[in-house]
C-alpha cells in the first residue's frame, strides 16, 4: 500500500519539513504541500525538485476551515498530516483528522488567537475522540518541544534512576545583519518573549506550583559549547508543561532562551508604543491588530536563511540520583546555519524544528511509536528518535557535569 503524507504550513518549517520527508521518500510516498498561499508551496516544490529530484504536489487551503481541510485530507488520501501552519490552526486541524481518522503530528500547542498564552488544555482534551477514530495525535515534535522532551526521556533511561532538576537551554548565535528580526513567525515569537515567565518546583509540602516571574526578569550567563557564554533569559516554553505530568520524581524545571542586547532593546521599545498589541485598534477607518501589522514590516523569517551565519546550541541539563548518587547529564545539539541553508536553503532554526517533525511522523509511519489518542514527545522510547537525529542531520551529544550549575558563569 502507498503512504500518502499531507504537509501544511509553507513557512521556513514547512520549507525543511517538505525538504526531509523527500529525502526520505520510502517512508513518506506520495507527498503535498498545502498552504493558504499556493505560490509559497509551488517556490518550495520547486526547490525540492530541483536539489532532491523528488516531486511534491502542492495545494491551496485554509486551515482554519475544517470543512476544506476534511475535503483535502479526503482528496490527497493521506495517511498523516504534518501541521506546520499557525498554532492557532491546531484545533481545527486536529478536528478534521478525527473526522477522516488520519494520524495528526505537530510542532507546537494550541495558542489562542485572541490571548496571548499557550497550553495543550485544549489538544489533550482530544484524547478520547482521537481513541475512538482509531488514530494518533503527536504533539510538539519540534526540537523544544520535542528533541529536549526526548533528550530528557534517554536521560531518564539510561542515566537516571530519577531526575530532580532540569534546565531547558536554548541558544540561537545567529546573526542575519538585520537591526531586528525574528527566526520564526514573528506574532508568535514576539508573544511568547513578552510574557510573564514561568517555571515549576515542588514546594516543602511536596506539592508541584507554577512561579510566575515579570518578562525577562531572571537571567543567567550559561556558557554553550561551540558557542560561548550568552545572556540567556527565564520563559515559560511549553513542553514543560507535559513533563512535569510524564517525569516522576521532578522537584523543578526550567527554561532558558539566549537574547541579544540589540534584539531585547527594540523588543522594549516596540511594546511601549504598544505594537505587540492583539487586541484590534481604529487605523484612519479601519481595524488592525499592532503585532500583525509588525509582521508585515519585519523581514518573513523563510527569507533569513541564505544570510544568517554562526550556530545554534539547544540542550537539556538533568541532575538527579543513579544508584543512590548525584549525577548531572548534559545532553546537547549543535547545528550551523549556513550547513543547514546549504542542505535544505533554511536557517538553523527552521532547520532544528523542521527535521525533528519529519522524525516524529517517520516513526509513525513504521509504527515504531505508535499508540492511539493524544500524546508528547516524552510518553515514547527515546532510542529510535535519538538514533533518527544521528541521520537525519541533528548529531547530539552527552556530556558528564560535576553540578548543574557546571555551565553557568554567572
Amino acid at each position: 500500500m502507498s503512504i500518502h503524507t499531507l504537509i501544511i504550513g509553507a513557512g521556513g518549517v514547512g520549507n525543511v519539513v517538505a525538504f526531509k520527508c523527500a529525502m526520505n521518500a520510502e517512508t513518506f510516498g506520495a507527498i503535498t504541500l498545502a498552504s493558504r498561499t499556493l505560490s509559497k508551496c509551488d517556490a518550495i516544490a520547486a526547490n525540492v525538485r530541483a536539489n532532491t529530484g523528488v516531486e511534491i504536489a502542492t495545494a491551496k487551503i485554509d486551515a482554519d476551515d475544517t470543512e476544506a481541510l476534511i475535503g483535502l485530507i479526503r482528496q490527497t488520501q493521506a495517511d498523516i498530516v504534518i501541521n506546520v501552519a499557525l498554532p492557532y490552526q491546531d484545533l481545527t486541524i486536529m478536528d478534521a483528522c478525527i473526522a477522516t481518522g488520519v494520524d495528526y503530528l505537530d510542532t507546537a500547542n494550541y495558542e489562542h488567537p485572541d490571548e496571548a498564552k499557550f497550553e495543550y488544555h485544549e489538544q489533550w482534551a482530544r484524547d478520547e475522540a482521537f481513541r475512538e477514530a482509531g488514530i494518533m495525535g503527536l504533539l510538539g515534535s519540534g526540537f523544544d518541544p520535542g528533541v529536549t522532551n526526548v533528550f530528557i526521556a534517554y536521560a531518564q533511561k539510561h542515566y537516571f534512576d530519577t531526575i530532580e532538576t532540569i534546565d531547558i537551554l536554548d541558544c540561537n548565535a545567529g546573526d542575519h545583519g538585520y537591526p531586528f528580526a525574528t527566526n520564526f513567525n514573528p506574532e508568535i515569537n514576539l508573544r511568547e518573549v513578552s510574557a510573564k515567565g514561568r517555571y515549576w518546583q515542588r514546594n516543602n509540602n511536596g506539592d508541584g506550583e507554577w512561579i510566575e516571574t515579570e518578562p525577562m526578569a531572571i537571567k543567567q550567563v550559561w556558557d554553550y559549547p561551540e558557542i560561548g557564554p550568552r545572556d540567556s533569559y527565564l520563559l515559560y516554553h511549553e513542553e514543560m508543561e507535559s513533563l512535569v505530568k510524564n517525569i516522576p520524581g521532578l522537584q523543578r524545571i526550567r527554561f532558558f532562551m539566549t537574547f541579544g542586547e540589540s534584539y531585547l532593546m527594540h523588543m522594549k521599545a516596540l511594546e511601549n508604543v504598544g505594537m505587540l498589541g492583539i487586541e484590534p485598534v481604529e487605523h484612519h477607518g479601519q481595524q488592525i491588530i499592532p503585532i500583525e501589522f509588525l509582521k508585515t514590516l519585519l523581514p518573513d523569517p523563510a527569507s533569513l536563511g541564505s544570510r544568517t551565519q554562526g550556530k545554534t546550541n539547544i540542550g537539556i541539563v538533568a541532575h538527579g540520583l543513579k544508584d543512590g548518587q548525584k549525577r548531572t547529564i548534559y545532553i546537547y545539539q549543535v547545528s550551523d546555519h549556513e550547513q543547514c541553508y546549504t542542505e535544505v536553503m533554511s536557517q538553523a532554526v527552521s532547520y532544528t524544528t523542521g527535521v525533528p517533525a519529519m522524525i516524529g511522523a517517520k516513526l509513525m509511519l513504521e509504527k515504531k511509536w505508535y499508540e492511539t489518542g493524544v500524546h508528547n514527545m516524552e510518553e515514547f522510547d527515546p532510542d529510535p528518535f535519538m538514533e533518527e537525529l544521528n541521520r537525519q542531520g541533528l548529531p547530539w551529544e552527552v556530556m558528564e557535569l560535576e553540578s548543574p550549575e557546571a555551565l553557568r558563569v554567572e
